[in-house]
């Protein structure tokens, strides 16, 4: 029952939250030991398109994933019928082609623009408003597009996902103390996932061609922190890493009772 979920999907996801992060990280770092911050023009266009590309692509999965655990959760009986091997490999191939597509679309967007000094852009990687701000015309439309291409794909993913949790909780009304534990461990990582990444990207696209102050610090969630906690709050699922987990703490107390009856004697 599990095959689809923690195969397929769950390494694609690890994947994705590895090379998205590596796009923006490395040359965050190298930043940091330099004076003077640059990036060919090229450089920069790449970094967005691929940034945009992973990004997109983790949406997309994130989508998905919340459609498998509705069927494993309300359709448990139909789950091996419905989520065969050939449906989670369509899924994810959906999931990469929708991120290039959706990367294609941005990427157009902005090179077509034309762009004139200073091209300082106040913002830690080269992404869509730091660079609209820096364009020499009128973006009114472009900005108009990059909302449709990239606020409603994450605000009707997030809808979805909503949906898809709103539907299970409604099932689980039936179900037994036991049953609801069980379902609402399995969906508790990966609503916390979805919180912490889709919260900043509605924030960043879902608004027009604006800068905030607070954009470099929401960017860091989506791009860096969540994919570092994604990996660590999947693997806290495990039981075996619970188990150890729970050894480790109760050996500590342990240890620190022994530790203060020697001390009293």
């Amino acid at each position: 029952m599990d095959q689809c979920r923690t195969g397929s999907m769950g390494r694609y996801l690890s994947f994705v939250d590895m090379c998205l992060s590596s796009v923006t990280a490395p040359k965050l770092i190298a930043d940091f030991f330099v004076e003077r911050k640059t990036i060919s023009f090229d450089g920069c266009i790449a970094q967005m398109s691929v940034a945009h590309f992973f990004g997109c692509t983790e949406i997309f999965l994130l989508t998905v994933m919340a459609y498998d655990r509705y069927i494993a959760i309300c359709k448990p009986l139909h789950y091996t019928t419905i989520m065969t091997g050939c449906v989670c490999g369509s899924l994810v191939v959906a999931s990469w082609v929708g991120g290039f597509v959706h990367s294609m679309v941005q990427t157009v967007l902005i090179i077509q623009l034309p762009f004139c000094g200073p091209n300082e852009i106040d913002h830690y990687f080269c992404d869509v408003h730091p660079l609209l701000k820096l364009a020499c015309t009128d973006i009114y439309l472009v900005g108009i597009m990059i909302l449709a291409n990239t606020g409603l794909i994450s605000l009707t993913s997030f809808v979805v996902l909503v949906v898809s949790y709103v539907i299970i909780l409604v099932s689980l009304r039936t179900r037994s103390s036991e049953g609801r534990r069980k379902a609402l461990s399995t969906c508790a990582s990966h609503i916390a996932v979805v919180s912490i990444f889709f919260g900043p990207c509605i924030f960043m696209y879902l608004r027009p061609s604006t800068t905030f102050s607070a954009d470099k610090m929401f960017a860091v969630f989506y791009t860096i922190v969540t994919p570092f906690l994604n990996p660590l709050i999947y693997t806290l699922r495990n039981k075996e890493v619970k188990n150890a987990m729970r050894k480790l703490g109760s050996r500590k107390v342990t240890l620190g009772v022994k530790g203060k009856m020697q001390c009293v004697k």
